[in-house]
């Protein structure tokens, strides 16, 4: 069963109509003055996410972190509608693609009301014939003054095989406001490696460690997995 929260914004994807707030089964409700933390790690394909939607009310405070794992090819959907004042959201996201493995993340962050904060940083690595793919979306509405967005998404493509697609978007309707975002697709960085390898670092040894640092912004949110993270960027041969 589906319900209806109405929030006076009449933005929706770059078109201004009478767009309430969609609640389904697969939602997640965050009230007011609630705190919701949610660590997605998809080790297999059966893995999911289990939730596309999030609604946050006023003064809600969300941080949900989805670690892509080497093996696993997904599609993740996630959508935030913002409604409530002094609201903070915080996605992050890291993938790890070394074979033929096809990822793709879509967001679709909504600010519908003034006053709040949200934050987006995915870093992905992919390697031999794999297909990553980043859709990341902020929409401030015409009422949703004083919103502070950002959105980042840098990947590192490790094989001439392995395809990256990035497209952040911004659409802002709201004068005053902070947005940003960048994407960036980029090789290891070769000078690091002979710094390395000079000082007596085999070549494989180096790379993993340029890995590891890459997706530090994202993994550093969940220390209690970096020895798993690690492992898995260990195991491959790059």
């Amino acid at each position: 069963m589906k319900t209806r929260a109405m929030t006076g914004s009449k933005i929706d994807y770059g078109h201004y109509v009478d767009d309430p707030v969609e609640i389904g089964g697969s939602s997640i409700r965050v009230q007011e003055g609630e705190a919701f933390k949610k660590i997605i790690v998809l080790r297999s394909n059966e893995d999911s996410v289990g939730f596309d939607h999030i609604v946050v009310n006023e003064g809600g405070h969300v941080e949900v972190c989805v670690i892509v794992l080497p093996g696993v090819s997904t599609e993740i959907n996630l959508k935030v509608d913002i409604i409530g004042r002094g609201a903070e959201v915080r996605l992050y996201g890291a993938y790890i693609c070394g074979g033929e493995e096809k990822v793709a993340f879509h967001t679709d962050v909504r600010h519908r009301v003034p006053e709040c904060t949200s934050e987006q940083t995915f870093n992905g690595i992919a390697g031999g014939s794999a297909k990553a793919d980043f859709y990341g979306r902020i929409i401030v509405a015409p009422d949703a003054q004083k919103t502070e967005a950002y959105q980042s998404n840098r990947n590192l493509q490790v094989t001439s095989g392995a395809r990256i697609t990035t497209k952040p978007q911004l659409e802002i309707y709201a004068d005053d406001v902070k947005c940003s975002h960048g994407a960036t697709i980029g090789r290891l960085d070769e000078s690091e490696q002979f710094y390395m390898r000079s000082r007596g670092i085999p070549e494989h040894e180096a790379k993993v460690l340029q890995m590891i640092s890459f997706l530090a912004p994202v993994t550093s949110k969940v220390p209690e997995l970096s020895e798993e993270i690690e492992g898995c960027i260990r195991g491959i041969q790059w």
